[in-house]
């Protein structure tokens, strides 16, 4: 019987996250494979790739599970299933990271090299944050939020759940974004955000349909 580790989605995610797994779990006991609905391949990177079934079913002391999927209605239906299954989160965090005080972070963040949190900050559930972004003091943000490479997220601000960050987007202080919300790569929010609402530019402005 060993402890069981999966990264849940073995495409680009995955992939940039199993390196920070691998090293964080070290020399410790265990094994450490992909999980992939409809696995491309029987290895990837060094690792196997393993169905759910198969995760589910083989003999452990314990199952952990990244969930490593940029889709964050994907990331919360998988969430469900695991939780379900009795399958515990397990974050991941870049030995570079800055986390300063009073920062609560929810279950099965993701946080990739060079992410800074700075103080005073609530995060929901499964944040994934990308290269380089980072969240300023007194942030409040909710479950399954992404951020692209190299988001600014300015203090005060509140995000929904579920909202989309694109790389380089710049969050002015106070902002609020509602939940489901994608910002544009390289948008400048001024204004707040409703809720499901699509916003690119600098400022930002909602998305016009043709």
């Amino acid at each position: 019987m060993t402890r069981l580790v999966g990264v849940y989605g073995a495409s680009g995610c995955g992939r940039g996250i199993m390196p920070l797994l691998r090293a964080e779990l070290g020399g410790s006991e265990g094994q450490l494979v992909f999980i992939d609905d409809a696995p491309q391949a029987d290895r990837v990177n060094g690792h196997e790739v393993w169905s759910f079934d198969r995760f589910l079913g083989a003999p452990a002391t314990s199952r952990h599970a990244a969930l490593a999927v940029a889709n964050s209605r994907v990331r919360e239906t998988l969430d469900r299933r695991c939780t379900e299954a009795g399958i515990a989160l397990i974050g991941a965090r870049a030995a570079n990271i800055v986390i300063m005080d009073e920062v609560e972070i929810g279950a099965g963040a993701l946080l990739s090299p060079f992410v800074t949190l700075t103080s005073n900050i609530r995060i929901g559930r499964c944040f994934h944050a990308n290269l380089y972004s980072y969240v300023e003091h007194d942030c409040v943000i909710g479950d399954y939020v992404t951020f692209a490479p190299g988001v600014h997220c300015n203090g005060n601000a509140t995000i929904g759940d579920h909202a989309y960050v694109g790389s380089g987007a710049i969050i002015r202080q106070g902002m609020r974004i509602g939940a489901g919300a994608t910002i544009g790569m390289g948008a400048v929010i001024t204004k707040d955000v409703p809720e499901g609402v699509t916003v690119v530019g600098n400022p930002a402005r909602p998305m016009e349909m043709r």
